[in-house]
């Protein structure tokens, strides 16, 4: 047996991959514990997975909570100044844990646990869930503060790093609680948001290559999975049965949903799909749909959640908010999507979407009715983005992310060649 720490922070969507490889790691004979956030305890556990609670205890329920931390100008920044100031206790809560551990799998929010793999000499393996996390110069991400820097790719590599660079130091002010931190346990190294969330052993890219192609700037011990899929809910048994019905009733419909984050900060989303899909002329389904009150037109139904995995196949297209296992799930089902990326990577991921082929674009903040049926008009009659949909569906339903996550992580070398560098786990970026 082979112990495995996995620290993850966030929504269900930093959550979700995670339970997908501890999975994968328990049919390799592995024993994985999953370290985060209490209110994810009864999750995990109903999953069969050991939880080890972990600080802070953040709630997808604390909607105020949520909607500061969505903004599109501020709500990284203030992501990533909370996660930090909340460093030293989450250190105090994990290194228990840790020390029982043989090897740490990292998000890249979870500070305290790379701390604690670099000071106890713990191997250590990091992960990114989006191909935002590496800023890369040579394929841009879109930040969403500042959605024109994607046109600064015009001007070459030489340009982007340096854009790159300056983000990189002013970035700095939001890491000092973490800074300070590590020097008081005797660390130094790259800015922790950065190049120092890295393992120098082993990066998993738990994403499609279809999503992003390894960069020359990218960490070199990096290796692209594959999306790790898993979306089931324990108090869920497969779709509800008046969901079932909905589907059964009449033609594929159009599928709205802003995720487990952004549908605290909906506005009126809602609202203006409603009157899109009546526009069009099509019935909608609004996963969600805590934020609809009132009695919908005919065609139409809202339901809090229903599993992606099993509603978006069976959509006519699908309309979500770009957050990356949205933004999967709806690659796999092969269907056309609108995305409305609020804040974080999602305007990226949107960006990517519409370089496939397969997808169009709105910004939430202009998201409305007129704009939302006229940029689903082309996606449901041209008969390419349906094609191309497909095609890449067929692709992300052939890879095996979280399979080739969980054997990379056990096909480590030893620890003591791994912390020294001398070695790179196989068939890295492939």
């Amino acid at each position: 047996m082979r112990k495995v720490l996995i620290a993850t922070a966030g929504s269900y969507g930093d959550l979700h991959p995670y339970i997908a490889i501890a999975h994968a790691l328990q049919e390799r004979g592995a024993e994985p514990t999953i370290a985060t956030s209490p209110y994810y305890k009864d999750k995990v556990e109903a999953h069969g997975i050991a939880f080890h609670p972990v600080r802070p205890d953040l709630s997808l329920d604390d909607g105020a909570l949520i909607e500061a931390l969505m903004d599109r100008m501020r709500g990284t920044e203030r992501v990533i100044r909370m996660m930090n100031a909340w460093t030293r206790d989450a250190y105090t809560d994990l290194l228990p844990a840790a020390l029982k551990t043989d090897m740490i799998l990292t998000h890249p929010l979870t500070a305290a646990a790379v701390a604690i793999a670099q000071q106890h000499r713990i191997p250590w393996v990091s992960s990114v869930l989006a191909p935002m996390s590496f800023v890369s110069a040579y394929d841009p991400p879109v930040p969403a503060p500042l959605p024109w820097a994607i046109h600064l790719r015009r001007l070459g590599v030489p340009v982007m790093r340096a854009f790159w660079n300056t983000g990189k130091r002013m970035s700095l002010r939001w890491m000092k609680d973490v800074l300070e931190f590590r020097r008081e346990l005797g660390l130094n190294g790259d800015n922790p948001l950065f190049e120092g969330q890295h393992s120098p052993s082993l990066v998993l890219a738990l994403f499609s290559h279809l999503l992003a192609e390894p960069q020359p700037d990218w960490p070199w011990a990096t290796q692209v999975t594959g999306f790790p899929f898993f979306d089931a809910h324990h108090e869920h048994a497969g779709l509800p049965p008046e969901v079932e019905r909905f589907l059964d009733a009449g033609p594929p419909p159009l599928v709205f949903t802003l995720g487990s984050s952004a549908v605290n900060a909906a506005g009126d989303f809602y609202g203006q799909s409603i009157a899109a899909a009546r526009k069009l002329g099509l019935r909608a389904l609004l996963l969600n749909g805590r934020n609809v009150s009132g009695e919908l037109p005919p065609g139409m139904m809202a339901v809090p959640y229903a599993r992606h995995s099993e509603v978006f196949p069976r959509a006519a297209a699908v309309i979500h908010q770009g957050g990356v296992g949205t933004t999967a799930q709806a690659m796999r089902a092969g269907r056309p999507m609108l995305v409305v990326p609020f804040s974080h990577d999602q305007p990226d991921n949107a960006h990517r979407m519409v370089r496939l082929g397969i997808a169009r674009s709105v910004p939430s903040g202009a998201y409305n009715a007129r704009r939302a049926a006229a940029a689903l008009e082309p996606l449901l009659l041209d008969p390419a983005y349906a094609a191309r949909a497909a095609a890449i569906g067929k692709q992300i339903e052939a890879e095996a992310g979280a399979a080739n996550a969980a054997t990379s992580l056990l096909r480590m070398e030893s620890p003591h060649r791994r912390l020294m560098g001398v070695t790179a786990p196989p068939d890295l970026r492939h």
